[in-house]
């Protein structure tokens, strides 16, 4: 069904504010369930679980990193609506795989469907660029930050609270919520892509070398490209690796993280939803992504050296206020490419986004694994962080690299 060019800006955001929050909380509703979980079906303890874990997202990630130019392609041509909705749809399958599943083997099932259909993010962040113009972009792509935190807050305690409960519990929740969402979509949902705006589908384009040629079409945006992916890298320490790290260091029980969950969630919506459309007016967008990426490194150095569980609640600080940087770098790339390749665009990034989650969860897993292990020479469960700050530094230069190589064309 077609819609009106012009749609309530307003109402959109909302939307798409709901569906990030939902994905992030079907997300969030396992971190504290799946070291148990992958324990009790491998037989394993949680250092070889975090293996495990590591090759699950690796599937995940796979999977998207083929099939993510090719919806985000799709929805150039066919509008952002159907997408989204087939998305919705998959992650739903995914979760009561995971809900049920009598072996680790069917968790991979499930991880590789939602792989296929996981274009939620890309999608919705190509939606907010059709509707938003100028300044408003990168605060409107904050948005995406205070949706993930609001998501976390509740993803992670009810994972927590329905996991002491039932270690499948949370896996159904997921699963109801991302089929809700999907039903609610599809009632509700105004297309914002119009026809004129479309354009025809080519294969050449939706395919992972096509989407990076096309990231590369610009000399300072291949740098930009580079960054962004090395800070998602980054990131999988805390994002796959944190349940895990408070399990071994503090012996923390489900329920203590999701109170964390709590706390990171309630950060982020303050920094995201709040603080940065007070500071990208203030500072701009450079000087954003400068000092969130320093603030993400100091953050990650200091959980690596936590010596009691509440230091880790103060050194989320830094490590969230580092999230400035992700809305005003995802705005900045944006703003160099025209609206009707912006699904494209967003489907590379996922693209790139995924190429991290091949590499990031397997680099932090093993990290993780090699110094908790019981034979390993040097015990030091904090080690992922120290890689991810490292990475994070690095990031750090590319882009006052590419801001430079920018200043002098």
């Amino acid at each position: 069904m077609d819609q009106e060019p012009k749609i309530k800006t307003s109402a959109a955001l909302g939307f798409i504010f709901v569906t990030i929050f939902i994905d992030v909380m079907g997300l969030g509703i396992i971190i504290p369930v799946i070291p148990k979980l992958l324990e009790q079906l491998g037989h394993v303890n949680n250092s070889s679980a975090s293996g495990y874990n590591g090759w699950l997202t690796f599937t995940y990630a796979s999977m998207q990193f083929v099939f993510s130019p090719i919806l985000g392609n799709l929805s150039d041509r066919f509008g952002r609506r159907p997408i989204l909705l087939i998305s919705l749809f998959g992650f739903s399958i995914d979760y009561l795989f995971m809900a049920f599943a009598p072996s680790i083997f069917w968790l991979f099932v499930g991880r590789t469907i939602a792989g296929i259909t996981g274009a939620t993010m890309a999608t919705a962040s190509a939606y907010i660029a059709d509707i938003s113009t100028g300044d408003k972009r990168a605060s409107n792509f904050g948005i995406v930050g205070a949706a993930s935190g609001l998501g976390f807050i509740i993803g992670i305690s009810a994972g927590a609270f329905l996991g002491d409960i039932n270690i499948k519990f949370p896996f159904m929740a997921a699963a109801a919520a991302a089929l809700f969402n999907a039903l609610y979509g599809y009632f509700v949902l105004p297309e914002s892509l119009d026809k004129t705006h479309r354009r025809k589908f080519e294969w050449k384009r939706a395919n992972p070398i096509g989407s990076i040629r096309q990231l590369a079409k610009y000399s300072t945006l291949a740098t930009l490209a580079g960054a962004f992916t090395l800070v998602y890298i980054a990131q999988k320490a805390v994002e796959y690796q944190l349940s895990f790290f408070v399990y071994e260091k503090f012996n923390w029980s489900m329920t203590s993280v999701g109170f964390l969950g709590i706390f990171i969630g309630a950060l982020l919506i303050g920094i995201q939803g709040g603080l940065i459309r007070y500071l990208i007016p203030k500072w701009g967008l450079k000087k954003n992504i400068i000092i969130g990426l320093i603030s993400y490194g100091a953050g990650l150095t200091l959980i690596a050296f936590a010596t009691q569980g509440w230091l880790v609640y103060v050194y989320m600080i830094p490590y969230c206020f580092g999230g400035i940087s992700g809305p005003a770098l995802q705005g900045l790339i944006s703003s160099k490419f025209a609206q009707n390749e912006q699904g494209e665009l967003q489907g590379g990034l996922t693209l790139l986004s995924s190429l991290s989650l091949i590499i990031g969860p397997l680099l932090m897993g093993y990290t993780f694994k090699f110094f908790t292990y019981k034979n390993s020479s040097i015990y030091f469960p904090g080690a992922p962080y120290i890689l991810a700050a490292v990475l994070m530094l690095v990031s750090i230069l590319l882009v006052i690299k590419s801001l430079k190589k920018e200043a002098h064309l």
